[in-house]
């Protein structure tokens, strides 16, 4: 779906850059990139937001030779919608990457307290004129993307891409995100695969991460029945005889919704089960095996009979 500015086809898994200057040194970072552009990957996703803006700069030095090659995804207005602040936003994030032309730009999350009409006419121009080639949104409802499509129609682009989260344990987008998305050809690049490293079974071990370290991340993951899911992935993982990372986001990749999932980490260590997900060959008994861990939400219309 998605070209570089050379040409070439973009990989399906991307990689976030969210840790990039805050749990990954510009160093490690950088060790990150050199292993992913080796696993084959060619598609980038930051943040304006993310780091107080060092993880656009860092990685910006890392695509600064290839820049051509590569697949720039990065996101604005998380704290607020206006024309003024994805304005100033699209322009310090090109800064700040040292590009031209943002291939791939999201809104990072809804605002109801900017007029949607305003929110895009801000983005209007910038497609126009060629500094953004492609638009997306990020934690958006169903019924957000497409209100926010046929608006972006109108006034002559298109929203192309999803970026929700999904997981083992996160599993909402499955209602109507992910149906939708087959039917009308969005993009879903999903983040978190690994539920904040819930699924590596870390957690499990006394080892450390968002899920201590971040109040929101504990919450997030706080039921009870996410942790006793996470122990039956680690079962099974070392049953198959390969990482709970590497199922997990093996798990992801194989919903036929989904474009490509954001994999992370905070060095290249950890890193390494994801990248491993990109060769590994899920059949359907085994991915029905992991769906059985979690539960299955129930349809949109809530008739549990017809399921």
């Amino acid at each position: 779906m998605f070209k570089t500015l050379s040409g070439q086809s973009v990989s399906r898994f991307s990689f976030g850059c969210m840790q990039f200057g805050g749990g990954a040194t510009e160093v490690e970072s950088g060790a990150m990139y050199a292993a992913c552009r080796e696993a084959g990957i060619s598609f980038f996703d930051t943040a304006y937001g993310y780091t107080e803006g060092k993880s656009e700069t860092y990685l910006g030095r890392l695509i600064a030779n290839e820049r051509d090659d590569v697949f720039v995804a990065t996101k604005c207005a998380y704290t607020g919608a206006s024309p003024a602040a994805i304005t100033e936003q699209i322009a310090e994030s090109r800064r700040r990457m040292g590009i031209e032309v943002i291939d791939l730009l999201y809104l990072h999350r809804w605002d109801d307290t900017v007029p949607l009409e305003d929110t895009l006419a801000a983005l209007a121009g910038p497609v126009g004129d060629g500094v953004v080639r492609h638009v997306g949104v990020s934690n958006f409802a169903s019924w957000q993307v497409m209100k926010a499509r046929a608006m972006a129609q109108r006034m002559g682009f298109d929203i192309v891409a999803l970026q929700p989260m999904y997981n083992l344990v996160k599993r909402q987008v499955e209602v109507e995100l992910l149906p939708m998305a087959l039917s009308e050809g969005f993009a879903v690049c999903p983040y978190s695969p690994l539920g904040g490293g819930l699924l590596t079974g870390k957690y499990q071990q006394g080892g450390g991460g968002r899920l201590v370290e971040d109040e929101r991340y504990a919450a997030r993951y706080a039921p009870e029945w996410m942790t006793e899911a996470t122990t039956g992935l680690v079962a099974l993982a070392a049953e198959v005889g390969v990482s709970p990372a590497t199922l997990a986001v093996a798990w992801v990749a194989q919903n036929p919704a989904i474009y490509g999932p954001i994999i992370s980490a905070r060095n290249a260590q950890q890193l390494s089960p994801s990248l491993a997900a990109l060769s590994f060959q899920m059949d359907d008994a085994l991915y029905q095996r992991m769906s059985a861990l979690s539960p299955t939400p129930p349809p949109a219309t809530d008739r549990l009979e017809e399921v």
